[in-house]
């Protein structure tokens, strides 16, 4: 009985000493400094004369992970972000680089601008007051670290749109999936978008489920906007479109009221149930 006591006693240190050993093997961070962010200036100059020059170029340290085992071997990675002062990177169209191992990132004007205007989507020739930080981090981001914040103003100037808005000032919506079908001209009471501004239209709309469309310029007239692959993944909900040419738009799967937003700015168009 004694020696059967010893052997259990014998076998619950062993495991003991195994676990210390394993806690002892595991790599933990030990610490990091906080990247410091700095830019070449605060105020970029943006004129489309000096589109190829640079704007800006943001430098950053390296944060120096260390682990019990020493100072990290492995490769930095960073993601240097951008967004409109006081959103606190929370903004759903912030600027998100991702940047292996280097520690400068540069914009040229054309660069900045369209990141400004297309990406933010703010207006043109205002001053917008804007903010940046650079996130560092290992792997699977097992180790992270987030830079100070670099606050910088600029003014974008406007570029042509990425597709060409309607001459007519007019868009309308065809296919079977609005309830007029293919018929064209289609009603426009129901089928013609409102115009908010040079290069943005807007219609709500009781839209027919699994159908499809067209945008036209001119009522009764087939010269089209359309998308260049109507199979693409989540394009019923908005995407990239383009002028007089490809396919019909996909429409929603399921039969509801709709916003349809078209940005010719951007070349961008959304689909929002409401």
């Amino acid at each position: 009985m004694k020696r059967l006591s010893i052997f259990f006693l014998f076998i619950i240190l062993l495991g003991t000493l195994m676990s210390c050993e394993k806690e002892e093997n595991r790599i933990y961070l030990e610490q990091n400094e906080v990247p410091v962010l700095s830019a070449s200036t605060l105020t970029p100059a943006l004129n489309a004369a000096d589109s190829l020059k640079e704007a800006i170029k943001f430098s950053w340290t390296n944060p120096e992970f260390r682990f019990t085992t020493g100072v990290n071997s492995q490769d930095v990675n960073y993601i240097l972000e951008i967004d409109t002062a006081g959103a606190n990177f929370t903004g759903t169209d912030k600027v998100s680089l991702g940047i292996n191992r280097e520690l400068t990132r540069s914009f040229q004007v054309r660069e900045l601008n369209d990141f400004i205007l297309n990406t933010l989507k703010m207006a043109n020739s205002v001053e917008h007051s804007l903010e940046a930080r650079v996130k560092a981090s290992i792997g699977t981001s097992a180790a992270s670290a987030f830079s100070n914040n670099i606050s910088f103003k600029a003014t974008p100037y406007a570029i042509p749109p990425k597709v060409t808005p309607p001459a007519t000032g007019r868009l309308f919506i065809v296919g079977n999936a609005t309830p007029a079908g293919w018929n064209n001209p289609v009603p426009e009471a129901t089928n013609e978008f409102t115009k908010i501004s040079e290069t943005l239209y807007e219609l709500t709309i009781s839209l027919v489920g699994g159908g499809n469309y067209l945008l036209l310029p001119t009522n009764g007239d087939w010269t089209k906007y359309a998308v260049t692959e109507n199979s693409i993944a989540g394009l019923s909900e908005g995407g990239d479109f383009i002028y007089n040419s490809g396919e019909d738009f996909p429409g929603p799967a399921a039969a509801g009221t709709y916003k349809i937003t078209v940005d010719f700015q951007r070349g961008k168009f959304t689909v929002i149930k409401q």
